[in-house]
């Protein structure tokens, strides 16, 4: 029975502080979608919950300290079964779906533990002993989820760990569920595809205090849970805010196919690189009639390029995965399940919801591309391009976490890069002056924000946001027109998210209304990487983080070469800092060298993760250098720090 709608126009409900309402243009956006969507269809309902075992324990999952890592109990609000008018109709619907948590038993001998984190966990039970697939994020969750499943189970060792893919929320939370002393005594196999090692340590270091500024306004975690803020991320809830950890994998699958039994369990793994992660594999296992998507179908459409930034992604290669997947094993397979949201049950409904999901990633690579062709930009074939009916009749090609508009824009990008081709656009001014131009064409700030305010009440929420942001471009912070252009910008913002159906346009549209009117969060400075992605990091990509942190300006002038070697590993390198770039020869050592430093992999561990400066090393003998001392001081002084929360919204200092 359907309850009573929640409405937020006249009730003051859990949202940002200062959250508006709906606006009445807003409210009628989200009664024009409930004409369109097809809410009559609760197939998704029933398909989250069946097998249903046991619920995930009440309160929050916590450190050792007893800090919160995941609590669900802040989405209670999701309760309600009608949309309110500040969530897009469609986003709740799929924010409730995710809602649908526990013990899930899909088939004999195969387990899923959803709802702990933004990823499911995979449990079969082989002949003696576990197959685990996927960790999780964070050790706390995934040793919670762990221990929901032997609650209903008997205890047996795991012997198998399979990362899917090299995103860590698939590999973060092993150490809560392996001990690496058994992997090392070989009772425990750590299954990885090609590559995962190395883009599981790269993905977030070079740019990595960037993206995981970005990431939060994809994700929304500093967002407050409820109808005006954070509802949903749409490949789950939010993500876990526990210890991420890392052991390299045993056993890497290299073939494009490679058949293994794994304690008396039959898996084919089949590599899937340059879709959704550069090193990801899909599973099926034809004795149990199951096939395992991981990531590259789930029941929303994806990202082909991220909020939080990442390489472009290939929609042509992820529609042909699709296709492969649907001719080796669909026909073979009972049920589909992936590591996120719940899965696909019968033969009939695989076969449509893998030719539909192949044909969503196909129709908008190959539309874009037409129209591409026919010089269109990509802001412009965003605008124009529709999804067919027969696809946006199946709730799994919605864009919930990715969304048409940004995939259409990330496969221009993909194969013509970020220049539209125009020449007038070739060199553009920055949007500093670039808006202070514009603004003065327009008739100055005041003139802009007097326009600006009527558009708003006309619902040119789009239009609004960015000529507001113009105003805060072309001012400084405390300027009486950037202030009413950041409160102005806020509100449009803040419709924009709540008409949004992708979960992380929301959350980044009102995590930059929450900055614009509050200022920008003041977080605790923090490494982007963790002890054991950093453990596993070669010398020479540390290398290239040192030289990605060359202040080129600072270093004009100067040559140095130093010797680098790492004393309990043997690893070495010869760096070279001329021309303002710091450039290395892995496994070279030269003697014309102004200094040679050695120091052993701990040292350089610590280093990395910034627990250890480089004169605190020096003055307790941790770094050792022969030759002139000063040249790898002088060196270490270049390199740059990033401050890890800079501005993203409004006026820059």
């Amino acid at each position: 029975m359907a309850m009573t709608a929640t409405t937020d126009h006249d009730t003051p409900l859990p949202g940002p502080p200062g959250a508006r309402p709906a606006t009445a243009i807003t409210r009628a956006c989200q009664h024009a979608a409930r004409r369109w969507l097809p809410l009559t269809d609760t197939r998704s309902f029933d398909d989250a919950r069946r097998g249903h075992v046991a619920d995930l324990p009440k309160g929050a999952v916590t450190r050792a300290n007893g800090g919160p890592v995941w609590n669900l109990a802040a989405y209670g609000f999701l309760a309600e079964e009608e949309a309110p008018d500040s969530v897009h109709p469609g986003l709740w619907r799929h924010a409730r779906v995710n809602m649908v948590t526990g013990l899930f038993q899909v088939v004999d001998r195969v387990w899923q533990v959803r709802g702990l984190d933004i990823a499911n966990m995979t449990i079969i039970e082989g002949d003696t002993g576990l197959i685990v697939i996927d960790p999780l994020i964070s050790t706390e969750v995934a040793a919670a989820g762990m221990a929901l499943y032997f609650e209903h189970r008997p205890t047996k060792p795991v012997v198998a760990m399979v990362y899917s893919h090299s995103h860590v929320d698939h590999f973060g939370g092993v150490r809560g569920v392996i001990d690496e002393a058994d992997v090392r005594a070989g009772r425990v196999q750590v299954i990885a595809p090609a590559g995962f090692l190395e883009e599981a340590v790269s993905e977030n270091l070079l740019a990595g205090n960037a993206m995981s500024r970005r990431a939060l306004f994809q994700f929304g975690p500093l967002l407050p849970k409820g109808v005006r803020g954070q509802v949903d991320a749409g490949l789950g809830k939010t993500t876990s805010t526990g210890t991420v950890t890392l052991i390299a994998p045993t056993v890497v699958i290299t073939q494009p196919v490679e058949r293994h039994v794994i304690d008396g369990v039959e898996c084919v793994f089949e590599l899937t690189p340059g879709a959704e992660a550069p090193a990801e594999l899909i599973i099926h296992h034809p004795g149990l009639r199951v096939l395992n998507m991981t990531e590259i179908a789930s029941q929303n459409f994806h990202n082909l390029l991220p909020l939080r930034g990442a390489q472009a992604r290939d929609a042509l290669a992820w529609s042909r995965y699709l296709d492969g997947a649907l001719q080796r094993y669909g026909a073979a397979s009972d049920v589909l399940i992936a590591q996120h949201h719940w899965p696909v049950w019968g033969g009939a409904d695989i076969d449509g919801f893998l030719r539909r999901q192949r044909d969503l990633y196909r129709y908008v690579h190959d539309q874009t591309l037409r129209l591409m062709n026919h010089g269109l930009l990509a802001s412009e074939i965003a605008e124009r391009l529709q999804l067919p009916q027969a696809l946006l009749d199946d709730w799994a090609c919605h864009g919930f976490y990715g969304t048409v508009k940004h995939n259409v824009k990330a496969i221009v990008q993909r194969y013509l890069g970020a220049y539209d081709g125009n020449p007038a656009h070739l060199d553009p001014l920055p949007p500093a002056d670039a808006a202070r131009k514009t603004l003065q064409y327009m008739g100055g700030a005041d003139a802009v924000l007097q326009r600006a305010q009527a558009d708003f009440d006309a619902g040119e929420y789009r239009w609004v946001a960015q000529v507001c942001a113009m105003v805060c471009h072309a001012g400084a912070p405390g300027d009486a027109p950037v202030q009413r252009a950041q409160a102005l910008g806020a509100d449009a913002l803040e419709q924009l998210g709540y008409q949004a159906e992708s979960a992380t346009w929301r959350n980044a549209y009102l995590q930059a209304v929450m900055e614009l009117r509050h200022g920008v969060p003041q977080l605790p400075p923090t490494s982007v990487a963790v002890r054991d992605i950093v453990r596993a990091l070669p010398l020479g990509q540390f290398l290239d983080m040192l030289a990605m942190r060359l202040d080129g300006a600072k270093a004009a002038g100067l040559h140095l070469r130093l010797n680098w070697r790492i004393t309990d590993t043997g690893d070495c390198a010869l760096l070279n800092l001329e021309h303002s770039a710091l450039t290395h020869r892995i496994g070279v050592q030269a003697d014309d060298v102004d200094a040679s430093v050695a120091m052993d992999r701990a040292t350089l561990d610590d280093i990395a993760l910034q627990k250890l400066s480089l004169a605190d090393g020096l003055q307790g003998g941790r770094v050792q250098v022969q030759g002139r001392a000063q040249a790898l001081v002088q060196l270490m002084s270049m390199l740059d720090q990033f401050s890890r929360m800079f501005p993203v919204v409004g006026p820059r200092p």
